[in-house]
């Protein structure tokens, strides 16, 4: 018969405290810089200069046709080679940023793209510049056509730093991982785990779903 021993797994709850605040801590850092990054992919192919574009259509494809542990063991692993170490975590952050880069540039970039011609000339005949139009009429109305998008993807980036523990890096999963080989209870740790993720998935898509139109589109 079967007995489960969930206690033996919340007596260590500061471990797992320690990993939930550390994969909060990346998805939130590799959050603020992917959009960033993949705002700048998204401006780069449609209005940038062309060789521009080029770099950064090739970028997205390598990314989006790679797989993020693939990606992730480069950083770490490959760029040594270089003479560039990265600590776990700064590894970690740098490959879940380049990661979503790649898929929010071109979420970005189909909003962008939707944008009406009229609205794009109306803010020329204002005197401003392409840049400002692109950041002041274009960019706001085009993230909140494609904000749930965003949010599922960089929801997407927080579940798969799970992977990260294969390096080390002390998130949720690494300390999952650790609890259960030194009290044997696997299949209650990674249910623990899991939940926890559950949790703080729908807790993200709800904060993000609060914030975007109030701190970056409006209503």
């Amino acid at each position: 018969m079967v007995t489960l021993d969930f206690a033996a797994v919340w007596v260590e709850w500061p471990l797992l405290l320690r990993g939930l605040l550390l994969t909060i801590a990346l998805t939130a850092t590799s959050a603020l810089l992917g959009m960033v990054l993949g705002v700048a992919c998204a401006w780069a192919r449609v209005w940038g200069p062309k060789p521009l574009g080029w770099l950064a259509a090739s970028y997205v494809e390598l990314i989006r046709n790679t797989p993020f542990i693939v990606q992730l063991f480069f950083i770490f692993f490959g760029l040594p080679g270089l003479g560039v170490k990265l600590s776990p975590e700064m590894a970690s952050v740098l490959a879940m940023t380049i990661n979503l880069g790649a898929y929010a540039g071109e979420i970005v970039r189909a909003g962008v793209e939707a944008t009406p011609r009229g609205q794009i000339e109306a803010g020329l005949s204002l005197s401003l510049s392409r840049f400002q139009v692109f950041l002041r009429v274009v960019l706001p109305p085009s993230l909140s056509r494609v904000w749930p998008a965003m949010v599922s993807q960089i929801i997407i980036v927080m579940l798969g730093s799970a992977v990260c523990g294969q390096i080390a890096a002390a998130e949720l999963s690494y300390y999952a991982n650790l609890i259960h080989s030194r009290n044997f209870r696997a299949f209650e740790a990674t249910l623990i785990a899991t939940g926890l993720y559950l949790l703080l998935a729908i807790g993200l898509r709800q904060l993000l779903m609060w914030a975007g139109p109030r701190f970056l589109f409006g209503r």
